[in-house]
């Protein structure tokens, strides 16, 4: 009992410093390496590919100290499927860091994030930088998302729009499924499973679980876009049907995940 008691003892201070870690980490690439790029690096294309590389390897650092102070363990599983260009990326969203799984497992990764975070001192350099898509853009959203895609980039989205409630019942909104739809572009969906819970909505960063959190993430096939766009009563039909295959796809990963526990 003791022994547990010191391990999350440790895993609060960990947790703690490893975000304050990730705090000057977003403040030093604003301050020191953004504007150094804006300087050394031309044109805006190129510039935007450098941070986003940039910031792929603060991520891939930033869960590597998660792992080595023993704050979580992980494993991926299909991580080669992602070494492709293009991809739509659909992830459900258990925990606060799954977008830092998947911009560090990801290549030219670009993202649909919250206009909050356009605002954060922390985060607000990086997602201006890197150029990434803000969900206020309204009607043309969509299009920056297709055009983003078009370009050879890899748009990391997670259709239930928050983090999934410790229920687990998945809402997905249809917002990423119009986007493949509209496009005509294939789905890689990706599942995410995290035992014992952390991270959660609602939940402070520091009321860790009584053990080290293991982090499941498993890239599954790609999903055929083409069955779905062909229906008659048009797009938004046919968006709809995408999301409730998609929802039962994740439930169906997750519910096999927490079968072979």
């Amino acid at each position: 009992m003791l022994a547990e008691r010191l391990g999350r003892a440790w895993r609060v201070a960990a947790t703690g410093l490893c975000f304050a870690c990730f705090g000057i980490g977003g403040l030093a690439l604003r301050l020191i390496a953004f504007p150094l790029l804006r300087i050394t690096v031309w044109p805006q294309a190129r510039r935007t590919a450098a941070a986003r590389s940039l910031i792929g390897a603060a991520m891939r650092a930033f869960i590597w100290l998660m792992s080595t102070l023993g704050v979580l363990r992980y494993e991926v599983l299909g991580a080669e499927k992602l070494q492709r260009s293009g991809l739509l990326i659909l992830a459900n969203h258990p925990s606060l860091i799954d977008v830092v799984f998947l911009i560090a497992l990801v290549r030219r990764a670009d993202c649909i994030v919250k206009a909050p975070l356009q605002r954060n001192a922390f985060t607000r350099g990086p997602v201006r930088m890197a150029g990434f898509i803000c969900n206020d853009s309204g009607v043309g959203l969509i299009d920056a998302a297709i055009a983003s895609l078009r370009a050879g980039n890899n748009l990391i989205i997670f259709p239930e729009g928050t983090r999934t409630p410790r229920s687990g019942v998945l809402r997905l909104q249809r917002g990423a499924a119009n986007i493949a739809v509209r496009g005509g572009i294939d789905i890689t969906p990706v599942s995410i499973r995290c035992r014992p819970a952390t991270l959660t909505k609602g939940e402070r960063w520091f009321q860790v679980p009584a053990r080290r959190a293991q982090f499941d993430i498993v890239v599954g096939d790609d999903i055929a876009i083409a069955p779905f766009r062909h229906d008659p009563a048009g797009d938004a039909l046919a968006a709809r049907r995408l999301t409730d295959h998609l929802t039962d796809t994740f439930a169906l990963e997750l519910a096999r995940a927490d079968a072979g526990t």
